[in-house]
Formats: structure tokens, sequence, C-alpha cells
């Protein structure tokens, strides 16, 4: 197994730790702790994607776990925010962005059965970023009102970003979707 595919299986490993952190106020500077391991799973995010390009080492298990590595990250971080209160995150935004995911994956599934991977494409990628960075802010829940702010903004721009991407990924590949029965 290469090092990106490693790097992707290690996210989905943090992802119950990020959880934990996350769910457990009682654990001393759990918010930190969220936090490290939710950048760190991101910053893997990066880097497996960079090392499987710059060596040629682009696979189709990498093809189908990274996105969904990804999608498993946000989904728990979204999923984690509406278990707080005080949290920013609204949960239309919560509903509109996993419906994506899930309106996606099912699109894979079609294409797959056809032979066809569907690779991530550039909206999909900028939507990821930009989920990631709200997801972040959302995570050390800075209370100054100028974060209270930029939050609302990353909130918003990452559901645009769900809604583009979304109509992109469906547009582009709409043929896949033809004798489907």
């Amino acid at each position: 197994m290469n090092v990106p595919n490693r790097l992707t299986i290690l996210r989905v490993i943090m992802i119950p730790l990020f959880v934990a952190a996350m769910l457990c106020p009682a654990l001393p500077y759990s918010d930190y702790v969220a936090g490290g391991l939710f950048i760190t799973a991101c910053v893997t995010d990066f880097f497996d994607g960079y090392l499987a390009r710059k060596y040629n080492q682009v696979t189709t298990f990498g093809k189908f776990m990274d996105p969904l590595a990804d999608k498993l990250l946000v989904s728990a971080a979204l999923i984690c925010f509406l278990a707080d209160a005080d949290s920013a995150m609204p949960a239309w935004a919560v509903i509109i962005i996993i419906s994506r995911e899930f309106i996606i994956s099912g699109f894979r599934l079609v294409a797959a059965e056809k032979g066809v991977t569907i690779a991530a494409n550039y909206w999909g990628k900028v939507k990821t970023v930009v989920q990631m960075i709200m997801s972040i802010l959302l995570i050390f829940d800075f209370r100054h009102p100028v974060f209270r702010v930029v939050n609302v903004i990353f909130v918003y721009a990452a559901v645009i970003l769900t809604v583009i991407s979304l109509i992109d990924y469906i547009y582009k590949n709409r043929d896949i979707m033809k004798d489907v029965k």
C-alpha cells in the first residue's frame, strides 16, 4: 500500500478520535484536541493527493477512499455541531451538505457499475476546502463578534459551494444516468 493511501486510512482512523474529543467536553482542552485532530486530518487530505499526483501513485482505492474520507470527516463534524446547542451551524445547512454527499455517492455507485470512476473536480475540491475551514472555525468557536460574522459567511459559502458542486457533478456526468433502470 502506498503512502497516499496510508494517509487516507489515517484520516479515517482519526475521525472517531475527533468525534470523541468533540463530544466529551469534560476532557481537558477538548476543543483544542478536536481542532488539532481535525486540522491534522485536513493536512493529510492535502498531502495524500499531492503525493499521489507527484509520484504517479493515483489508485482506484485512492479515487474512491479519498473523497469518502473527506465526506466522513466533514459529516462527522457537522453532526457534532448539531449536538452543541451553542453552535453557529444551522440544521438546514447540515441537511443540505450531507444530502449532497449522499447524492454524489449514489451517482458514483451508478458510474462504477458502468465501469466509470468519477474523480473529484474543481468545485468539489473548493467546496471541501471551504467546508473544512468552516469546520475549524466552528470547532474553536471563537466568541469575538468578528468571528461570529466570519462563521456565518463560511456556513453560507459552504452551502452555496455544495449546491454549485452538486449541479456541476450532475451536469458534467449526466450521460451516466442514461439507460439507468
